[in-house]
């Protein structure tokens, strides 16, 4: 399969409130992150809608990313598609993660390109989820095994 691109979309729940602002604090927060990326940026845009949640483009020579956040839903979706066969698109998205703090994250990841096989085309899914939710999750399998376990 000859991959010509990498496309991640990503969604990211129950941020950390404190991260959202104006559409034009979050710009500036994304162009500070990207800064880390070596990516060029061509061109920006944000925009702050009516319902109250931010868009925001940003074009680079090798690909461009969207990104949504709404406030009121402590919750952001992006997406980056980067057109070079060894593009690593999720690197890109780590600055995100560790600014915004989510609890729970779902990443896909699409290998954009000619594919031989039907089989190919499948995208790869890998959800994260962050320390406390796990330990709370842990909490609650253990605590079920114990109550089925005394019946």
């Amino acid at each position: 399969m000859k991959i010509l691109a990498r496309h991640l979309t990503i969604d990211m729940y129950k941020c950390k409130a404190s991260c959202f602002g104006s559409a034009q604090e979050l710009m500036s927060k994304v162009n500070e992150l990207l800064q880390d990326t070596k990516l060029e940026i061509l061109n920006t845009m944000n925009q702050e809608m009516p319902d109250g949640h931010i868009a925001v483009m940003v074009v680079f020579p090798e690909g461009h990313m969207t990104f949504h956040a709404f406030p009121e839903l402590r919750y952001v979706s992006a997406d980056t598609f980067l057109c070079q066969q060894t593009a690593a698109p999720e690197l890109l998205f780590n600055s995100f993660r560790r600014y915004f703090k989510p609890e729970k994250t779902k990443t896909t990841l699409l290998r954009r390109g000619d594919f031989g096989e039907v089989k190919d085309m499948k995208p790869k899914y890998q959800t994260r989820m962050a320390p406390v939710r796990k330990i709370r999750n842990a909490g609650s399998k253990v605590i079920h095994t114990l109550t089925r376990k005394s019946n």
